[in-house]
């Protein structure tokens, strides 16, 4: 099957505030090697997407202050690289990315993917997204990527579908946000639930019709300017869009809206490493069971620990008990496991009382 219709676009503008110290307003976790892997987020996500699509073909939506890091750190075209002024959230940065291909290729096939998720079965993502492509070429569709739930985690957004057939890409009855654990179990139960991995894969046509009608407020601010895009016109044009358009997200605004959504579920061995506690899962534990990043950390008399630290610095932990511990930015974070959700508010705190320099 060719590829040359196929187009790839890494959603990369966020800040990862709960990943702070790490991740920094202005070094984001996408761009670090947060699983001491040798490659950072995004370097994965583009190299996966490289199975998928011709490397000309892969765009990158960020904010502006990154387009350095993403043309060093991928080493693509700086016009593979469009620049969000400010954050309005998936419908504009997608809006963006469509208009810019449109240009280029008004028969493209699309899948948008956030640029910081772990994919550990890779050969099971690229089959079941070759899978879903053929199906939105041959079908105005909107199709979104569900991973099959392993437990009920009410961190996750989870998506309903019509289990009346045996077809691989299934309807899509209804869109749940993060619910209750209660309801989590009765979603598992019923085997008609996946999470919500927040990638998509659609034909330009079908996703441009969709904003057209269910967003179009947005979709005539971008028709506004269409004829600016991939031109050296483009940041005016994006400027003056971003400068009036709402933040809306294309969950919102599109997919729990229209009426040709579909799902293809699968296990492809997903995270979307929102937290350090889902990042403690996916690196090896010693035999306490502490999770390591860093040469010279020694524990004693402590379990359950997710610990990282500048390489070749020399930590002696003892006596800690399911901690977070992190050294980065010349910071250091000491939080329990189970208060993570509180560094995004440590973060807000220390705006006030310390400025931007720590975050």
């Amino acid at each position: 099957m060719s590829k040359e219709n196929n187009y790839c676009v890494i959603m990369a503008g966020g800040i990862g505030s709960r990943f702070w110290p790490m991740s920094r307003t202005e070094f984001p976790k996408q761009f670090i090697d947060i699983l001491g892997t040798g490659q950072t987020l995004i370097q994965q996500t583009f190299d996966r997407l490289l199975n998928l699509s011709p490397k000309e073909n892969i765009f990158v939506v960020t904010n502006e202050m990154y387009k350095s890091l993403v043309i060093e750190q991928l080493g693509i075209n700086e016009d593979q690289v469009l620049c969000e002024p400010s954050r309005k959230n998936t419908a504009p940065c997608i809006a963006f990315a469509n208009y810019k291909i449109l240009k280029r290729n008004p028969d493209a096939n699309i899948i948008v993917a956030p640029a910081d998720h772990l994919i550990l079965k890779e050969q099971k993502f690229i089959e079941v997204m070759e899978t879903a492509l053929e199906y939105t070429r041959n079908n105005e569709a909107l199709v979104t990527l569900g991973i099959s739930p392993s437990r009920p985690d009410t961190g996750y957004g989870y998506i309903q579908f019509d289990d009346s057939s045996d077809a691989e890409i299934k309807k899509v009855k209804t869109f749940t946000e993060k619910p209750s654990l209660e309801i989590a179990k009765q979603f598992l139960a019923s085997g008609e639930f996946s999470w919500n991995s927040g990638m998509f894969i659609w034909s330009l046509s079908s996703i441009n019709k969709s904003f057209e009608s269910l967003m179009p407020d947005l979709d005539a601010l971008f028709q506004e300017q269409k004829e600016k895009f991939d031109t050296k016109k483009e940041k005016e044009a994006i400027e003056s869009i971003y400068a009036v358009c709402k933040s809306v997200s294309i969950d919102y605004g599109i997919m729990e809206k229209a009426e040709n959504v579909h799902v293809t579920s699968a296990d492809i061995g997903w995270s979307d490493l929102g937290t350090w506690g889902s990042i403690y899962t996916h690196i090896d534990h010693d035999e306490n069971k502490n999770a390591l990043i860093g040469k010279n950390i020694m524990m004693y008399e402590s379990e359950d620990c997710i610990v990282s630290m500048p390489k070749d610095k020399l930590v002696v932990l003892q006596g800690l008990k399911n901690y977070i511990v992190v050294e980065s930015n010349d910071t250091l974070l000491v939080c329990k496991k189970e208060d993570e959700q509180k560094i995004k508010q440590f973060v807000t705190d220390i705006k006030i009382e310390k400025g931007e320099k720590f975050v």
